[in-house]
């Protein structure tokens, strides 16, 4: 590894480093019920710290690890540990969710390339997936389409 020559780049590749550590680190807490501390100076000197379950509990450990955390304390681990757990399962949702947005964008960027050319021409640059995506995507559109001629046949506002 060598030193990243640029400023702006050092400092955009720092945040996705220490969002890709802290990721790590929640997930070992997660995973193996760890006391876990990190403390780091960012390139222009700004501390970041990620403690779990607490800060006392981290410290408490550090300094003495064969000590047993007060009742309290252990309730308080508990309780934020919880909140990690919490916090993290709205992470994996968004991350997933933000996955499936970008294979969407992906799909609609290649459906503008293969639109500009005529149907007949195209159908043989689709994989098997983007076919089924494609036919995913016209069977929504029917389903909304058929539903939609319902409501109106049925006499439904448009805002229903």
């Amino acid at each position: 590894m060598e030193k990243i020559g640029k400023e702006p780049d050092r400092y955009a590749s720092y945040s996705k480093r220490r969002s890709g550590l802290y990721k790590k680190a929640s997930e070992l807490v997660r995973e193996c019920n760890a006391d876990l501390g990190i403390v780091i100076s960012s390139p222009t000197g700004k501390p970041f710290s990620f403690m779990s379950p607490t800060t006392s509990a981290v410290i408490d450990r550090f300094m003495n690890p064969t000590v047993e955390l007060s009742v309290s304390e252990q309730l308080t681990a508990a309780h934020a540990r919880n909140n990690i757990n919490q916090i993290n399962d709205r992470l994996i949702e968004f991350d997933t969710r933000e996955n499936a947005a970008k294979e969407k964008i992906r799909f609609f960027n290649q459906m503008n390339k293969i639109r500009n050319i005529g149907w007949w021409e195209s159908i043989d640059q689709f994989s098997a997936d983007d076919i089924s995506m494609f036919e995913a995507w016209l069977n929504s559109g029917e389903f909304g389409l058929n539903n939609r001629l319902k409501q109106l046949e049925n006499g439904e506002d448009a805002d229903n």
